[in-house]
């Protein structure tokens, strides 16, 4: 038996003084600070927050076939370090793409042996693939992935609304419940770049709000008619937040996340050539950011995920400076819980509503909450251990992902995260991975 506790324990009823049982690496009951029984090793995280761990539903990881960009070592090496104890992999960049039981078993057998935290899987719908969903369901896949507008990678194509109305009447008779997931840009709104292609000001002319719009409308007018749940993901713009909350008010299963780099950047203050900052949809103005901390506040967007997408510095153009043919991907897996922490502090937030952004809504979304995002009874007992008031500024090259380059590079951080637990076993603390490969597939 093993007994965790301190003064700040975030729980689902509230931040207070607590001790967390755990056995057989599962919490098996949450008691008062003092109440320790007999046996137990013990350990005191006074005066560090005991949070649950994070949940990121939003992972590229890319391994098999673009280990080069990222692998499932740096990757879950990376959550560990920034207190995120389960991700969800994308069914892309890997190759083959997550569109089949086979390509599912391809990527389950290059991540067996290799992870430090826990693995869950997307699926993928392309145009094509709706006989493979179901048999992907019965794989373990938490839902299902598309693409409205082309997703850079030749393997993963785009879907039209037929190819989505071939796809849905699956989704529609499942149970429990698979989420449709979609990156929601309209392609016929999407602009050529007219300009300087290392100014940030062509590329994002580009990905115009609109797009965004117009694909959130399509997908709400599809989940409402087939009686869905579909979640869009990265919102990034006030008239997205606008449309979704449109669509929630009309009673559709909608739901939606934004990403910490929309929270966190602005257009006005990414330099000329500066790649590292380059994703789709685009980072916008300081009123889009607040629009989508307004919509954390107000549940419309009810989570945050990283959308980790990191790649070589030669595909991201940091010698050209171009905007235009660089990849698209922020990477910043470790630096998720930091850098929103501490963009929430400015704006009034608590602890306690990144945990519900961070941890409680991504687990819901994949159905894992009955064991993940909230420490209570017959969960997982993953935890971290995070010192809310801890500044440190970001050294790219001392980060635990494949490719170091980040936009974060330089920036002062709030927070710090000195021990992570998976299934009860501290993999991480003050700075390094201290056991190794614990994590499962799940």
């Amino acid at each position: 038996m093993l007994i965790i506790r301190g003064h700040h324990v975030v729980l689902p009823t509230g931040e207070r003084a607590a001790s967390i049982h755990i056995d057989n690496r599962t919490i098996v009951d949450v008691r008062d600070y003092g109440d320790l029984g007999d046996g137990a090793e013990v350990v005191d995280a006074d005066p560090l927050v005991i949070m649950p761990g994070l949940v990121d539903s939003h992972v590229h990881i890319n391994e098999p076939g673009r280990t080069d960009w990222e692998g499932f070592d740096t990757a879950t090496r990376a959550a560990a370090a920034g207190g995120i104890t389960t991700i969800v992999d994308m069914p892309l960049n890997s190759i083959p793409a997550t569109t089949s039981v086979a390509a599912l078993n391809a990527k389950r057998d290059a991540a067996r042996g290799q992870c430090h935290v826990d693995v869950a899987f997307w699926g993928g719908i392309v145009p094509g693939n709706h006989d493979h969903l179901e048999p992907l369901i019965d794989a373990g896949v938490r839902g299902f992935k598309c693409f409205l507008t082309p997703s850079g990678v030749d393997e993963f194509a785009n879907v039209s609304e037929s190819d989505l109305r071939c796809a849905l009447p699956m989704l529609a008779r499942v149970l429990p419940p698979r989420p449709l997931l979609v990156h929601a840009e309209d392609p016929s709104l999407l602009g050529s770049p007219q300009g300087d292609p290392r100014s940030y000001a062509t590329f994002l002319a580009t990905r115009p709000a609109e797009a965004e719009v117009s694909a959130i409308r399509t997908i709400a007018r599809l989940a409402d008619e087939y009686h869905v749940t579909a979640h869009i993901v990265h919102v990034s713009s006030a008239e997205g937040v606008e449309a979704v909350a449109a669509a929630q008010a009309a009673g559709v299963r909608l739901t939606a996340e934004t990403c910490p780099h929309y929270l966190t950047f602005t257009a006005s203050e990414i330099a000329d050539g500066a790649t590292p900052f380059k994703c789709a949809p685009p980072i916008r103005s300081a009123e889009h950011r607040e629009a989508l901390w307004r919509a954390l506040r107000d549940g419309v967007c009810s989570l945050v995920a990283s959308d980790h997408s990191p790649a070589p510095a030669t595909m991201k153009r940091v010698d050209s400076g171009d905007f235009i043919s660089a990849w698209g991907g922020i990477a910043s897996l470790e630096l998720s819980l930091r850098a929103v922490w501490t963009e929430a502090v400015i704006r009034g937030f608590q602890l306690a509503d990144v945990v519900r952004w961070m941890s409680e809504q991504p687990a819901s979304l994949c159905g894992l909450d009955a064991r993940k995002g909230a420490i209570k009874p017959d969960a997982d007992a993953d935890l971290v251990l995070f010192d809310p008031d801890a500044r440190t500024t970001v050294t790219g090259a001392a980060l635990m992902q494949r490719h170091k380059l980040t936009p974060y590079d330089g920036r002062v951080l709030r927070g710090e995260v000195r021990a992570t637990y998976v299934g009860g076993v501290n993999v991480w603390r003050d700075g390094s991975l201290v056991h190794a490969r614990r994590g499962r597939l799940l």
